[in-house]
């Protein structure tokens, strides 16, 4: 858990998010604030609308009825490809690199976005993730699946994001490479300023690198975690309900 004294002012405010598909309500009345600076998972058990959430964020998915506000502007009108031009970076479930690409390519697309920070296109995130350097040629299915998740993200870091959004970041990653990412993420946060909201089952990565957790229950958030209790105990019983 990350002990350091958390930031005053938001990056992120949710209000009243209503959204579902079809006619089926899946987020009932969300309401969260993300401050600038933070680590903040989402966290709960299976299908309780936390995915559904990030997709609402991110803009794939329109919201019913609510606010969705970034840095003092309310971007719920915005469609996902504003909101990646207005800051927002997000890494599906799943990873979703480009398969026929390569590492490099994969890379130019995040530049389309919003630039390298100040560097040329693959040093930023060579410099995070070295195995992509070794790679950079490589067909990007070709790739094992934590490779493909360092190169999903570092896709969404070169196009300079104020906010990155992680859906299940450690899902069918082996243990080392999911500690490597852990800390590249953390390193985001402390040389970059990115903010970051992530979902995640898994309860090692929720420790190591949240500093508070949202608690997720039926299309609402219920309470938060801050703190000493972002321990083993009060995340497990939540990813357990």
């Amino acid at each position: 858990m990350l002990t350091e004294r958390l930031p005053t002012d938001r990056i992120l405010e949710v209000s009243g998010l209503w959204a579902g598909y079809g006619a089926t309500p899946i987020l009932q009345g969300v309401d969260m604030t993300i401050m600038r600076g933070e680590i903040v998972g989402v966290i709960g058990r299976n299908g309780v609308g936390k995915s559904t959430l990030m997709r609402c964020i991110i803009g794939l998915l329109d919201s019913w009825r609510g606010t969705i506000t970034f840095m003092d502007r309310d971007v719920t009108p915005l469609q996902a490809d504003a909101r990646a031009r207005a800051g927002f970076g997000y890494i599906p479930q799943g990873r979703d690199v480009f398969p026929q690409m390569s590492v490099e390519e994969n890379l130019q697309v995040g530049e389309l976005i919003g630039g390298p920070r100040g560097k040329k296109l693959p040093e930023l995130v060579y410099e995070y993730f070295p195995r992509l350097k070794e790679r950079r040629k490589q067909i990007a299915g070709t790739m094992s699946g934590g490779e493909q998740q360092q190169l999903a993200i570092g896709r969404a870091l070169i196009g300079n994001p104020a906010l990155m959004i992680l859906d299940e970041p450690s899902e069918g990653i082996q243990p080392s490479i999911v500690q490597h990412i852990c800390e590249a993420l953390k390193s985001f946060r402390t040389e970059l300023g990115t903010t970051i909201i992530f979902v995640e089952q898994n309860l090692d990565t929720i420790l190591a690198i949240a500093q508070r957790c949202y608690i997720m229950e039926k299309g609402r958030i219920t309470h938060s975690l801050v703190g000493d209790d972002v321990n083993e105990d009060k995340v497990r019983a939540q990813l357990l309900l």
